[in-house]
């Protein structure tokens, strides 16, 4: 279970992006961040948004088109 959810249901890129960054820079070092959104580009943004910032990407999923994704926040 994540540490933290954000709901990013309904928006659009960068939006979910933005906001992960936004909710994950104020939790400590090794906090969980569970996204839920609906724009099917966000699997690849995720991908690279991990890539690119040194965070985790643990889990990602799909299910109702629902995107799930759970995030460890790097130091």
């Amino acid at each position: 279970m994540a540490d933290r959810l954000l709901d990013a249901k309904g928006l659009n890129c960068p939006l979910p992006i933005l906001r992960t960054r936004k909710a994950l820079q104020g939790m400590p070092t090794g906090a969980t961040l569970e996204v839920q959104a609906t724009d099917p580009g966000a699997v690849q943004d995720f991908a690279a948004f991990c890539r690119t910032t040194g965070n985790e990407l643990l889990e990602s999923k799909s299910a109702d088109g629902v995107y799930t994704f759970l995030i460890r926040r790097a130091a």
